[in-house]
């Protein structure tokens, strides 16, 4: 399943009662109504219909609470900042749900829809930071994502793509099971090499959105395109660009679009398969050893 997708029929029938309570006490106004949508495996998502007529979209936990919500506003609040690319306005938002701005979608993304999100994601990664990492944890889907810079203080990105990104998803290959032992040797012979993979490649930490494949991104109405479920931190940003490659990729005027307003540093296509690896380990600890044979070829390509 591309990019963690796990598409529910939202199994949670009803809107808690003391949820919708809340949020009417919170827009001062009663829900008319609420319909179910397509979400992921972490929410109950829905269309809320207020009596005004005002429209928002609602992710409400299935059970229990959820840090993740908390994450994914911070992280829409970040992106915000950089002022290149559009995201929905956190409109509240608690442990058990989050409230948004409600994106009337288009019918589908056009030539110019992707070339404007090629130039908008070239400016998003334009906005930088001081070093890699950002100030607290958070989630990639629903697996945590470790984002404090290691306890040396180290500002090196390989340090930072080794420690908390590869180093952080085997530990959780371990406690899972997957961490065969020709996934923990060839990783290891792998962390070696990467400050060599990756040398003549340094940049200042650019602002990314962290989880961006096709589904993480939308067109509206006006064709206009917007970005959704971040996973920020301040990072390289041929790693941001190497997952939306991962999964049927983006259209050639997006590429086009982004290198002709932030060029690469020559020899990106040989080092993407690197960055997608970080996304392919969370897939196997979120989904299991469908992806095992995805991880292994890409260890063996860099380290075997």
């Amino acid at each position: 399943m591309p990019a963690g997708v796990c598409w529910n029929s939202s199994r949670q029938k009803i809107m808690n009662p003391d949820l919708k309570s809340r949020i009417e006490e919170i827009l001062l106004e009663p829900v008319k109504s609420t319909v179910a949508v397509s979400g992921g495996c972490i929410a109950d998502s829905r269309k809320l219909v207020m009596n005004s007529g005002r429209v928002f979209f609602l992710k409400q936990v299935r059970d229990g609470s959820s840090g993740t919500f908390e994450s994914e506003a911070r992280g829409l609040e970040e992106l915000q900042k950089a002022g290149a690319v559009r995201v929905p306005e956190v409109v509240a938002q608690g442990l058990d749900y989050l409230l948004l701005e409600w994106i009337v979608e288009g019918k589908e993304s056009t030539d110019s829809s992707m070339e404007e999100l090629g130039f908008q994601f070239a400016k998003l990664h334009h906005f930088s930071g001081e070093i890699f990492g950002f100030p607290e944890d958070n989630y990639l889907g629903d697996s945590p994502q470790s984002n404090s810079p290691s306890k040396n203080g180290s500002a090196n990105w390989p340090t930072f793509y080794v420690e908390n990104r590869l180093q952080f998803q085997a530990g959780l290959a371990e406690k899972n099971g997957y961490a065969t032992p020709e996934l923990q040797n060839l990783l290891e012979l792998l962390y070696k090499k990467i400050p060599d993979l990756l040398s003549g490649t340094e940049d200042k930490p650019s602002l990314l959105h962290g989880d961006l494949w096709c589904g993480n991104y939308l067109i509206d109405q006006n064709g206009k395109p917007w970005l959704i479920d971040p996973a920020v931190y301040y990072g390289h940003r041929e790693a941001d660009l190497a997952m939306t490659s991962l999964f049927g990729g983006f259209s050639k005027t997006f590429y086009s679009a982004y290198e002709s307003a932030f060029p690469l540093v020559p020899g990106y296509p040989e080092r993407e398969p690197l960055y997608q690896l970080y996304h392919l380990l969370n897939h196997l600890n979120l989904f299991g050893t469908g992806y095992y044979r995805q991880v292994i070829s890409i260890l063996k390509r860099y380290a075997g």
